[in-house]
């Protein structure tokens, strides 16, 4: 399994957020890009979107920034992948289904076009799919069983690290 750096930015962020010793504090964008050593416009991308789903609050204007807008116990990590994870397919032959809460479901589809460049000769009769399709389900099964807030146990030191 591995996850798209736009996930792990994501994480990176809120942890980043998390450890702030006020949690109302304002975090401008390129502090966090900049402590991480990433790139501010791929984080920029990130942070809108985890705006959008509310996970921050964006403050607009000369002192604007963002900062956590729930508390870092209410933040599942299950949750948060399945929000950033645009393509979870560990196969070519897998697609992901989203239902109409945007959550992603990962049921393995098959695609017997032989015309795409994705197509697999065995896809009709492969039994291999569904064992990868339950491997990721455990994956994401196992972090929900996170928080953000279970990831702050060394908050002191990740915050001298950070700075």
């Amino acid at each position: 399994m591995r996850l798209t750096s736009y996930s792990d930015y994501a994480l990176r962020s809120l942890i980043y957020l998390a450890v702030k010793p006020r949690s109302d504090e304002i975090v401008n964008i390129a502090d966090i890009a900049d402590s991480y050593r990433i790139s501010k416009n791929h984080l920029t991308k990130v942070i809108h979107q985890l705006g959008k789903l509310g996970y921050i609050d964006t403050v607009r204007g000369k002192n604007g920034g963002i900062r956590l807008s729930m508390h870092p116990k209410q933040i599942n990590i299950g949750q948060l992948i399945r929000h950033t994870e645009s393509d979870f397919a560990l196969v070519q032959c897998f697609e992901e289904i989203k239902d109409k809460n945007k959550d992603t479901t990962l049921i393995p589809t098959v695609n017997f076009s032989t015309t795409s460049t994705s197509y697999c000769a065995i896809a009709p009769a492969c039994t291999l799919k569904s064992a990868i399709a339950e491997a990721a389900e455990a994956f994401i099964r196992v972090l929900d069983g996170y928080s953000l807030d279970d990831f702050l146990k060394n908050k002191d030191e990740l915050l001298v690290l950070l700075n």
